[in-house]
C-alpha cells in the first residue's frame, strides 16, 4: 500500500495504523500528487490511501491521471470533504472506499478488512455463479460493520462535535475561542446543544483516539481550563 498525506505527522500516523492491520504492508509514504503518480509508475502497489487535499493538486486529479495512464490501482480516499459532489466525483474516478477525517484506527481497520475480503473473493479465476454472488462481493466492499463506540455514546453526537472542532479550525487556524487556544467543553456544548459534561466526554474520546488535541488554558486564578483543537486543520 502507498500512503499519501501532506502532513508529516498524519502521514506517520496513517502508516502506523496500516501496519497494525494483518495482511497490509506500507510500500511507501509520499506527500504530494506528483510523488504519488511517480511512485505508482515505478512501484506496483495494490492500494493507495489517498489524501484529497494535497499541496500541488487534488486527489481526484491524481486518480484521473492514474486511470489515464492505465493504472488500475485501487484507491481509498481519506479526506474531510463532505460535499456530495466530491463523493460522486470520487466514485466516478474509481475510488473504492471513502473515509472521512478525522477517523480512528478502528474505522480504518474496518475499511481495510472489508477491502481485503473483497480482494480475496475476487482473486480466484473463472466466472461468478450468478447475480447474487456479484452482489455479495460488491456488498463486502461497499458496506462495513459499525465501529462500536463506548456505551452511551452516539455516532451522530460524535460527528457533530467533530464538525464543531473542524469548523473552528478552519475559521480560526490558531483556535476557536478567539485567543488561539482552541475550544472549551462549554463552548462545544453550546454549539452542539448538549450538556457540558456530555461534550467533555466526547472531546476526551476524540483526544484519546488521536483525533483532537487537548491543552490547558491558564486564564485566571485556579485550575487551568482544558481546551481542544482538531488534529487536522485542512478543509
Amino acid at each position: 500500500m502507498l500512503v499519501v498525506e501532506d502532513d508529516p505527522v498524519a502521514a506517520e500516523a496513517h502508516r502506523a495504523y496500516v501496519e497494525r492491520v494483518a495482511g497490509f504492508t506500507v510500500a511507501g509514504v509520499v506527500h504530494s500528487g506528483a510523488e504519488t503518480v511517480r511512485f505508482c509508475r515505478a512501484h506496483p502497489v495494490d492500494l493507495v490511501l489517498l489524501d484529497f487535499y494535497l499541496p500541488d493538486t487534488h486527489g481526484l486529479a491524481v486518480c484521473r491521471t492514474l486511470r489515464a495512464e492505465g493504472n488500475t490501482v485501487d484507491v481509498i480516499a481519506v479526506t474531510s470533504a463532505r460535499d456530495l459532489g466530491v463523493v460522486r466525483a470520487a466514485v466516478s474516478a474509481g475510488v473504492v472506499q471513502y473515509l472521512l477525517k478525522p477517523f480512528t484506527f478502528a474505522a480504518l481497520r474496518d475499511k481495510l478488512d472489508s477491502y481485503a475480503r473483497f480482494r480475496d473473493s475476487a482473486a480466484r479465476s473463472g466466472e461468478v455463479d450468478g447475480q447474487a454472488e456479484v452482489d455479495r462481493m460488491l456488498a463486502t466492499l461497499r458496506t462495513t460493520e459499525h465501529v462500536a463506540l463506548p456505551k452511551g455514546m452516539s455516532g451522530e453526537t460524535l460527528d457533530a462535535i467533530s464538525a464543531v472542532l473542524a469548523d473552528s479550525a478552519r475559521e480560526c487556524p490558531d483556535g476557536g475561542d478567539g485567543d488561539g487556544e482552541g475550544l472549551s467543553a462549554a463552548a462545544v456544548a453550546d454549539a452542539v446543544g448538549v450538556a457540558r459534561v456530555t461534550a467533555r466526554r466526547y472531546l476526551e474520546y476524540l483526544a484519546d483516539n488521536g483525533l483532537a488535541r487537548r491543552k490547558p488554558h491558564y486564564g485566571g486564578v485556579g485550575r487551568p481550563e482544558v481546551r481542544y483543537t482538531a488534529m487536522s486543520r485542512k478543509a
